[in-house]
Formats: structure tokens, C-alpha cells, sequence
């Protein structure tokens, strides 16, 4: 029996309209758009700043270009895995808002977390699927509307992030061609590195977080400019 490889067919993306520039944060935080490139070399990025949509909506939207892209019938794609830190709300799974949105019938699908390893992790789980032969097609999405929580009163974590949404098809291949293989790793112990100090069962939500402004991503300990610029 030939091996089946897991294989990228299509790939499409969503951005946001609405362009934040270095020198619009430098109006809004003290940094300048010298002080951004030296040290992370972002020019700009896209913020969702439409009223009532979320990360569902930007990774709907990439998936139906995809599928128009590729010519795949909604109907024939059969899992769906979504991998973001900013869901649109706890439950139900941001999948199955995106599946719902993109007219996906016949899919069963879940939410991932893993940050900015989100895709390589979604990846590797979405190829296992496709390489025991359990699925012919399957959508992973990597969508985050970061600027949801994203402080852009502190300039050491709101010049890193923006919003958008990728949607890539994933298919079965007997060439010898395709994802070849992976080294996934995790390490608790960076914690502090990039965190959310509120909002989960250890800490939920109430007025004192809220007012203590603990539901944004913060950076605890030595800060990832430091680093860069030692190097």
C-alpha cells in the first residue's frame, strides 16, 4: 500500500481594511516608527475595526475564498480546525462559528490554542488526520483579532500585534510530496514570556480584573526587545 502524505492544495488569507501605522501609534503610545523597526521591524499591521465582527468572521471569509479558490464544494469538507487565542467567546468552538458562516455541513471540527505556534500545531494535528486516512479534506484556519486584547497604552506588546485570517485546504497525496515532518515541543515554564493575567478559571473575569486592565496579553520579565537587541 503507497503512504499517504498530508499536502497542502490551496491557500487563501483575510485582511482587515483598516491600516495601523507606526507613525498612528506613535500618536497613541510613546514610540516612534524608528524605535518600532529597530527592534521588531513591523511597519504596519490590520486592525478588524467593523462593529459586531470577530475572529469567526475574518477566518469565514478566508475559507470561502479558499473554497472558491480550489473549486471545493462546501459540502465535501469534512474537518475543521481553527487555531486561535482569541475566539469570539468561550463556547461554542470558534469552528463551528466559522464552518456555520462559511455554509460547511458535513464537518466536525474544534478549536486550537496555541499562540503564535497556533499553525504549525494545527498543522501537524490537521496531516495525522489526513496520513491514517481518516479524512480526504480538511480547513485549518489561523485567525486572531489580536487588537481585542492588545493594551495600546503599553508599547512593549501593542506594537507586535494586528488581525487577520488564513484558511489553508489540506488533502491527501500518494506523491512524494507534502508536510515531511515535525518537531513540537512545549515549555510552561516561559509562561510570563506572553500571558493573559485574567479571564480563565484561575482568575474569571470581574471588576477588579477589569479595572486592573488584566484581560490584555502582557509580557512579564525580560522583555523580548532586550533580547533582540543584545543579539
Amino acid at each position: 500500500m503507497e503512504k499517504i502524505h498530508a499536502k497542502i492544495t490551496g491557500i487563501e488569507a483575510y485582511l482587515p481594511e483598516y491600516i495601523l501605522t507606526n507613525e498612528e501609534l506613535s500618536q497613541m503610545v510613546e514610540t516612534s516608527d524608528e524605535w518600532i523597526m529597530q527592534r521588531v521591524g513591523i511597519k504596519e499591521r490590520r486592525i478588524l475595526k467593523e462593529e459586531g465582527f470577530a475572529t469567526s468572521d475574518m477566518g469565514a471569509e478566508a475559507v470561502k475564498k479558499l473554497l472558491k479558490k480550489t473549486g471545493t464544494k462546501p459540502e465535501e469538507i469534512e474537518l475543521v480546525i481553527v487555531a486561535t487565542i482569541t475566539p469570539d467567546m468561550m463556547f461554542p468552538s470558534t469552528a463551528c462559528l466559522v464552518a456555520d458562516k462559511a455554509g460547511i455541513k458535513n464537518a466536525w471540527g474544534f478549536d486550537l490554542s496555541a499562540a503564535c505556534s497556533g499553525y504549525i500545531f494545527a498543522l501537524h494535528t490537521a496531516s495525522q488526520f489526513i496520513e491514517s486516512g481518516k479524512n480526504k479534506k480538511v480547513v485549518l484556519v489561523a485567525a486572531d483579532k489580536m487588537s481585542s486584547i492588545t493594551d495600546y497604552t503599553d508599547r512593549t506588546t501593542c506594537v507586535l500585534f494586528g488581525d487577520a485570517a488564513v484558511a489553508t485546504l489540506i488533502e491527501p497525496t500518494t506523491e512524494d510530496v507534502g508536510v515531511i515532518d515535525h518537531m513540537l515541543q512545549i515549555d510552561g515554564s516561559g509562561k510570563k514570556a506572553l500571558y493573559m493575567r485574567a479571564g480563565g478559571s484561575l482568575k474569571p473575569a470581574s471588576y477588579e480584573t477589569i479595572d486592573a486592565k488584566e484581560h490584555y496579553v502582557y509580557q512579564d520579565g525580560q522583555s523580548v526587545f532586550k533580547v533582540a537587541v543584545s543579539k
